[in-house]
């Protein structure tokens, strides 16, 4: 008989997971899973719990319920570190240091892509020459692009992105969804929230709608 195949776990596999905030609840149970090579496009309106949920597989909230698995192991937070790198609605970036200072900190705290630099970083989400600009001192938009630096710069497999497309214009989408396309032709995978399929990245996605908790 030839030998059984072998399937890699989901690089994401949560199960039961539920929250509640002051006793009332705001998602779940849920069950999903994400592979390499693909992403999970969560969709719901307000209020519907997708940041809550992010920040609940990003470790930054406790669930009510359930478990969560990283390429088939319990999630700790020694494990989500290694695996996972979040991108919220907050840049996350440091206002008085400049664009290279703040990826060169956050890459001295999360390590970084091999054979990847700032400066390259910098230039595929179109900072380049923005090296030395303080951080308060970009727009709503370059802050983005900083924090897409950041996230290119980052080794973990699994990408939780909120909302990645606010304050984006049409050339900033596109290089999100570039962005995601080369991470799953990689092996990594993402999640990510949005309020609808006008903008999502065109890559093998798995659907997961989010509705408000009655």
């Amino acid at each position: 008989m030839p030998p059984s195949e072998h399937h890699a776990p989901p690089l994401l596999q949560a199960r039961g997971l539920r929250f509640t905030r002051n006793d009332d609840p705001v998602f779940g149970p849920l069950d999903f899973a994400v592979d390499a090579g693909e992403a999970l496009l969560v969709q719901g309106d307000n209020g519907a719990g997708k940041t809550t949920l992010l920040r609940v597989l990003a470790g930054l909230l406790r669930a009510e319920e359930g478990t969560i698995e990283l390429d088939g192991h319990p999630s700790d937070p020694a494990r989500r570190a290694r695996a996972i790198t979040y991108l919220g609605h907050l840049p996350g970036l440091k206002a008085d240091l400049s664009a290279m200072e703040n990826l060169d900190f956050l890459c001295g705290l999360q390590g970084r892509r091999r054979s990847q630099l700032p400066s390259n970083a910098l230039a595929i989400v179109g900072l380049a020459g923005y090296e030395d600009a303080l951080a308060r001192q970009l727009s709503a938009g370059q802050k983005k692009r900083l924090s897409l630096a950041r996230l290119w710069m980052s080794p973990a497999p699994l990408w939780l992105l909120d909302e990645p497309y606010a304050n984006l214009d049409l050339e900033g989408i596109e290089l999100v969804n570039r962005m995601v396309q080369a991470h799953l032709r990689e092996g990594g995978a993402a999640l990510v929230t949005t309020h609808g399929a006008y903008a999502a990245p065109p890559v093998r996605t798995r659907l997961l709608v989010m509705e408000k908790a009655a």
